[in-house]
């Protein structure tokens, strides 16, 4: 066994009191939908929210918290995915008409990380109260705001610190604390969606039956990870969603079907070898209907490093310098950024 300090990283195994996750270098996530929710309770019921010469809204229940939340670790960084949609029930009580029953609900329908707190929406709605529930309403609109968006401030600061110092282990001669670098993905599917609409729009409409003329595509790359972590990277839904920056459909089976970037690119497993190869139908969403290329990774793991091998046949002639470059922005470098594995350069 290497000794400490010795060789690269990645294969020691520190003194370590937990002794996993050697040098933070796996990528490690952690489910953070339940306690989400239950912060996301605490920080709402029972909120006030004054007008002096209105009266108070008072948040009285959290009807629903749909979404779900992430933190995950890759070489120290911490990566945060939260996506929610909150509705909440309010009562006012107005000090020209204390009697008066005013009620109404609360919709945040975009707290996610595609957002800072100040540009999330509230949605404010009137069910019982006249017109001094739409007094209320305009308070909230444009006042009370301002209280929720630093309620969900908290959420989000509070869902870092808490994950921080789980995700982050220490190595040798290190303390634990919850300061670490975090990222936030980048808007998830309207960039890349549209640069991947404008690569493929010139590809010709052709009808059914019509012959097309086909190529082949190879390349080659090198990461600086375990074939393990590399093919989880291409099969694991969570870690497909985040080198992808978006929503995506993943049957990991033969037969399976899969869609990335918004539906543009799709396809079906046609053969999955942990560790060793990976076979699809494959094309963008505006290739000829129905027409489908086939898709060949070969992954080899060397002695410090992982190469894949990619071999995609009955690629439509004209498109195979633009997917080429599909693969290497959308696939290779977004996976090296997101977890990672950038190549060693000999």
């Amino acid at each position: 066994m290497a000794k400490w300090g010795e060789g690269d990283p990645r294969w020691i195994v520190e003194e370590r009191p937990d002794a996993t996750n050697v040098n933070n270098w796996h990528w490690s996530e952690k489910n953070a939908s339940g306690w989400s929710k239950t912060k996301i309770k605490s920080l709402f019921e029972g909120l006030e929210l004054e007008e002096p010469n209105l009266g108070t809204v008072t948040i009285k229940e959290v009807t629903k918290c749909d979404g779900d939340a992430t933190a995950s670790n890759r070489k120290g960084k911490l990566i945060f995915f939260y996506e929610w949609v909150v509705t909440m029930d309010w009562t006012g009580c107005l000090l020209a008409d204390p009697k008066r029953e005013v009620k109404g609900t609360l919709e945040i329908p975009n707290l996610s990380e595609e957002n800072d707190p100040e540009e999330v929406d509230v949605n404010v709605s009137v069910t019982a109260g006249g017109s001094g529930g739409d007094a209320m309403k305009e308070f909230i609109r444009k006042k009370g705001i301002v209280t929720l968006q630093g309620k969900i401030k908290e959420y989000i600061d509070t869902l870092k610190q808490e994950y921080a110092t789980d995700l982050i282990k220490p190595t040798k001669g290190q303390a634990v604390t919850k300061q670490s670098k975090t990222i936030v993905s980048a808007p998830r599917q309207t960039m890349v969606s549209s640069q991947i609409n404008s690569a493929v729009s010139d590809v010709e409409k052709l009808g059914l039956g019509v012959k097309i003329k086909t190529s082949q595509l190879t390349l080659n790359q090198t990461f600086k990870c375990t074939a393990d972590e590399l093919y989880r990277a291409l099969t694991q839904r969570e870690m497909v969603a985040a080198f992808t920056r978006g929503d995506v459909k993943l049957e990991v089976e033969k037969g399976g079907k899969f869609e990335f970037f918004g539906g543009n690119i799709s396809g079906e497993f046609e053969e999955l070898v942990p560790n060793k190869r990976i076979v699809q139908k494959w094309r963008f969403k505006s290739w000829p209907c129905g027409h489908y290329s086939k898709v060949t990774l070969e992954i080899d793991q060397k002695e410090d490093c992982t190469q894949i091998k990619l071999t995609q046949t009955s690629v439509p002639a004209s498109e195979v310098e633009k997917t080429k470059e599909g693969w290497n922005n959308y696939y290779w470098e977004s996976i090296k950024r997101t977890f990672g594995f950038g190549a060693i350069l000999l």
